[in-house]
C-alpha cells in the first residue's frame, strides 16, 4: 500500500484531519481499499462517531492492492506529518510482506529547497479491533456548512459566558445562543456567509443543550 499527497492545500487538509481525529481517539484503524481510504471509530467517551472517506482520485498517488487494514497511534502520526515543510511530499507506505509490524511515513522533496530536509519516519503498528456501523441515509431538517477555523473562534468565545449551546436555524439566518452566570452571548450568521445552508421550507429548527465542549476544536 501506498499513497502521496504533493497538493499544499491537501496536505493542509490531512493533517488538520489528523490534528481532529487525535483529539477523538488515541488509536484508528484506517482501512485501505481499492478506491478510496475508510476511517471509522468513536470518541474517547463514545458519545461521537466519525466516519471518514477519502477516494484515491484526491491523492496524488494511490496504489492499493487488495483490502489492506491497519492501526495506528493518531498522535504519533499527528505529530511526524505537521513536521512537513512546504516542499516535502506526504508519502505513506505499508507492505506486510516487508514489514508487517510498521507503517512507514517519508516526507520528500522532488527538487531541492536550500534548508528543507528529507525525513523518514516509522511508526509501529497496534492491535486494536473495531467493528464497522452501517451508517444509513437520513434526510436532515437542516444542513449548513461553514469554515472549521471561523466556528472554532466563535465557540471558543462563547465558552467565556456559558457552557451550553442553543442553535437556532431560519430561512434568513442562524443564530448561536448561549449564556451564563456571566452573561449572554449571541452570534448572528447570515446565510450569505455560508458555505452550503438547505432548510425545510418556513420551518425554523431549535437545537437546545449541547455542550460546547464537544463542538470545540482543539489545536
Amino acid at each position: 500500500m501506498k499513497f502521496t499527497i504533493s497538493d499544499k492545500l491537501k496536505k493542509d487538509n490531512f493533517v488538520a484531519l489528523f490534528q481532529t481525529l487525535k483529539n477523538c481517539t488515541t488509536v484508528v484503524s484506517a482501512i485501505f481499499e481499492t478506491n478510496n481510504l475508510h476511517i471509522q471509530g468513536m470518541d474517547k467517551s463514545h458519545v461521537c462517531l466519525f466516519d471518514v472517506n477519502i477516494d484515491k482520485s484526491w491523492f496524488n498517488e494511490y496504489i492499493v492492492e487488495g483490502e489492506t487494514t491497519i492501526s495506528f497511534d493518531t498522535s504519533i502520526f499527528h505529530i511526524i506529518i505537521s513536521t512537513k515543510q512546504e516542499s516535502n511530499d506526504i508519502i505513506v507506505l505499508f507492505n506486510k510482506s516487508e514489514d508487517s509490524d510498521n507503517l512507514i511515513v517519508n516526507l520528500i522533496s522532488q527538487e531541492h529547497c536550500k534548508g528543507e530536509f528529507n525525513k523518514y519516519f516509522k511508526i509501529p503498528l497496534v492491535d486494536y479491533e473495531y467493528e464497522l456501523f452501517s451508517i444509513p441515509t437520513v434526510d436532515y431538517d437542516t444542513i449548513f456548512s461553514i469554515s472549521s477555523k471561523k466556528i472554532s473562534e466563535i465557540f471558543s468565545q462563547m465558552m467565556i459566558f456559558g457552557n451550553d449551546i442553543n442553535i437556532k436555524c431560519s430561512e434568513e439566518k442562524i443564530d448561536l445562543i448561549t449564556n451564563g452566570i456571566t452573561g449572554e452571548m449571541v452570534v448572528n450568521i447570515p446565510i450569505d456567509d455560508l458555505t452550503e445552508y438547505s432548510i425545510i421550507e418556513g420551518e425554523v429548527i431549535d437545537v437546545k443543550d449541547f455542550e460546547l465542549k464537544d463542538f470545540k476544536t482543539k489545536k
